[in-house]
């Protein structure tokens, strides 16, 4: 399938918006955190779930899972904002994953210092392009969700998963920051797999959501899901995928809970 290209110039112009009429007193500037001082554990998650494309239903399971793990966590389920692609979700407070839409939604956010972020997309990935939002026929590029975690979540410790094919070029400049752990469930020029219509979810996601309930940091995360992705590529002799992650030096210890 070839996908549209992405709308560079209109992702700047939204976000710049959205930041300038979304400033609660006592939010998170957009400034970079720089000192050691961050909290690596704590604080209520400030949530965005985004399932990109709705042609198989591994994406939205994968949402309204990670959705399930968090709450029974102890994250306030108002906290948790769930987008999909799908024209007719079943849960009205699901919100449409348009580009729009979901750059708006983080750049939102807005938690108060000693919270955190937590942005979860699936999708399917255009290499050299980013993830797909098939709701609005666009790409979402690095360059635009790097933007959006600046506006929306600031110096507050951040985790950015970006679930898809070719998805490893998140990991990279602009998106990288002192204060994200960033995860990726492939390398920027490689595919990763499971967006079968008969599966519950693609290989990635299914790692991740096993690996999260005993995981105790987002270090943990990323090696025990790469280990089972792993796993699953060695029994279809597939090219591997190879997660990336890039953790930020004030992000390197940050914890799942």
């Amino acid at each position: 399938m070839r996908l549209p290209r992405s709308i560079a110039w209109f992702w700047p112009l939204l976000i710049w918006l959205v930041a300038a009429t979304a400033q609660p007193a006592g939010a998170a500037g957009p400034g970079p955190a720089t000192g050691p001082t961050m909290p690596l554990a704590g604080g209520d998650w400030h949530v965005v779930l985004a399932a990109g494309d709705n042609a198989q239903p591994v994406f939205d399971n994968a949402t309204a899972a990670l959705r399930r793990f968090l709450i029974d966590t102890g994250v306030p389920a108002a906290n948790i904002h769930r987008l999909s692609a799908n024209p007719d979700p079943a849960d009205p407070s699901i919100e449409p994953a348009t580009g729009a839409r979901l750059v708006a939604r983080i750049a939102g956010l807005r938690p108060r210092p000693g919270e955190r972020c937590l942005i979860f997309i699936t999708s399917h990935g255009q290499q050299a392009e980013g993830l797909y939002l098939a709701r609005s026929g666009e790409i979402l590029p690095p360059s635009a969700l790097a933007q959006a975690l600046s506006a929306g979540c600031g110096a507050v410790p951040t985790v950015a998963i970006v679930s898809g094919c070719y998805s490893g070029s998140f990991a990279a400049y602009p998106m990288r920051a002192p204060n994200r752990a960033i995860l990726t469930a492939a390398r920027a020029d490689r595919p990763s797999f499971g967006c079968q219509a008969d599966r519950t979810y693609t290989f990635y996601d299914q790692c991740l959501l096993a690996v999260l309930p005993r995981a105790l940091t987002w270090r943990d995360v990323h090696r025990d899901t790469s280990a089972c992705v792993g796993r699953s590529e060695r029994t279809l002799k597939a090219l591997p995928s190879q997660p990336q992650a890039w953790f930020g030096k004030a992000a390197g210890q940050l914890t799942v809970r």
